[in-house]
């Protein structure tokens, strides 16, 4: 906020000397405007004379008679209430000044307020398109205290304006201003349910997703209502139906997949759940596990028929962590043949699920930490942290070596640093001297953030070496606390 105030002070000092609006101000740009208004009675209070100096004593109108935008918007920030209200009056009909508008719609003086919405009024209601440029700050403003005029205007304006006008704002990169338009289109049904779903397919936004995921999926329900009256059984009523499931199917959002999986219930389309239970999010195969039990199928038994053939190249990842999922122990012994498929994502999976079963053996999965897939390793390491100490710490020291890829110094250095003592000690130092940046960060935080420990005997010689190798990291005075906290006082 203060860097804003400060991008307005010298906004508000341009424009006092006489430099164009647009030239001084990104017009679309929210923030520019709020910093602005606060900006220029920031600058008021101890740089007032490169602004305009209206005396409380003058006539206010006859005095901004004639001012161009620049001066005027200088006045419509002004800290002085009468002079913000007589701004307002000399705005009408300039489009530039209406965000300054939008703002003053929220201001703490009552007339200035009722002034600026008498004025927005008229215009968003003469030219719909300004809603759509004015919406993101609005919005913003309608955070406010007094501000909830600005929003519930917008949304009528919306309302009566042509449907292009709402759909544009479903495209508008500003958040806010996409929930507020989906919003309005599922609370009045202004969008058919195939734009839904493709809205909801389309969106990165959560709140998004969900809003017209939901609203598409409850259209979903009535069809599948007035089918079962015998008013939606023809092949454009299935085809309605196609339109808004797969867009809901396809997307690339887990949450809009799961959604539009329990929507094949509804649609009386169950079989077309069943290629998702090998998806590769949880919430989608759970999804998929629910509509097919429901008519009666087994997933359990299709997890395991996928994943008995070892090296079945179309075997799915999220086929093989689903089988963990709903199986029980028995099915561990699948599992541990998957540790050998040619498909890194298989073996990770393998690798989960055997640890979700709690059937995760360091003995067996040790060699997986030279895997040369990160995603496996990365799988192992989860697997062994548990049984860390239990694992021969010198080769994992070997593998904290530059020769060895990154990911498998990464997994040798995170098994050693639970090992604790001297052995965590020991690694961090020596990747201290780690090629990649990240990882000599990391360690030189461990150092940093080791303290003494009961399983490192007072006075070791090993300790005191290896805090010598680190004296960069640490002043002179808390390198003696922490040699003489290892009890190396001499």
């Amino acid at each position: 906020m203060y860097e804003g105030i400060r991008g307005g002070e010298t906004v508000a000092v341009r424009l006092a000397e006489g430099a164009d609006l647009r030239s001084a101000l990104v017009v679309a740009d929210v923030d520019g405007w709020l910093a602005l208004d606060a900006g220029v009675r920031e600058v008021a209070w101890y740089r007032s004379e490169p602004l305009p100096a209206w005396e409380n004593s003058a006539p206010l109108p006859a005095d901004l008679t004639g001012l161009d935008d620049s001066r005027l918007a200088l006045a419509l920030c002004h800290r002085d209430g009468r002079v913000r209200e007589a701004a307002i009056r000399h705005s009408a009909n300039r489009p530039e000044l209406l965000p300054l508008v939008v703002v003053r719609c929220a201001d703490w003086v009552e007339p200035v307020r009722d002034r600026a919405r008498e004025l927005l009024r008229a215009a968003l209601h003469s030219d719909p398109d300004d809603a759509v440029d004015l919406a993101p700050l609005i919005l913003r403003v309608g955070r406010r205290e007094r501000g909830a005029f600005g929003v519930d205007l917008l949304g009528a304006v919306l309302l009566r304006a042509p449907l292009g006008r709402l759909t544009a704002l479903l495209a508008e990169p500003d958040r806010a201003v996409r929930r507020f338009a989906c919003r309005l289109a599922v609370e009045h049904g202004l969008l058919g349910p195939a734009e839904l779903a493709r809205t909801a397919a389309r969106d990165e936004d959560t709140v998004v997703q969900d809003l017209c995921a939901t609203a598409a999926l409850t259209s979903l329900g009535d069809a599948g209502d007035a089918g079962d009256a015998g008013d939606a059984g023809d092949a454009g009523d299935a085809e309605a139906l196609d339109d808004v499931l797969t867009p809901l199917l396809t997307a690339r959002a887990p949450r809009v997949r799961s959604a539009g999986v329990t929507g094949l219930r509804r649609a009386g389309q169950p079989e077309r759940a069943e290629p998702f239970l090998g998806d590769r999010s949880a919430l989608v195969r759970a999804c998929a596990r629910y509509v097919v039990r429901q008519h009666g199928g087994d997933p359990t038994g299709w997890y395991r028929e996928r994943c008995a053939a070892p090296d079945d190249p179309a075997l799915a990842p999220g086929a093989v962590i689903g089988l963990a999922e709903c199986g029980d122990r028995a099915d561990g012994a699948r599992l541990w043949r998957l540790l050998a498929h040619p498909a890194p994502g298989v073996r990770a999976q393998a690798v989960a699920g055997l640890r979700a079963l709690d059937l995760a053996d360091a003995s067996r999965l040790w060699h997986l930490l030279d895997d040369p897939s990160p995603g496996v390793v990365r799988e192992t390491t989860l697997a062994l942290l548990p049984s860390a100490r239990q694992l021969p710490a010198d080769r994992l020291m070997e593998r904290t070596g530059p020769q060895w890829p990154r990911h498998t110094r990464v997994a040798a250095f995170r098994l050693l640093s639970t090992h604790g003592g001297v052995v965590s000690l020991r690694a961090a130092a020596r990747l201290l001297e780690d090629p990649d940046v990240k990882l000599r960060t990391w360690a030189g935080q461990c150092v940093q953030g080791r303290h003494a420990s009961p399983d490192v005997r007072p006075g070791d010689p090993e300790v005191a070496t290896l805090l010598d190798r680190c004296r960069h990291l640490f002043s002179d005075y808390v390198l003696r606390r922490r040699k003489r906290a290892a009890g190396l006082d001499g």
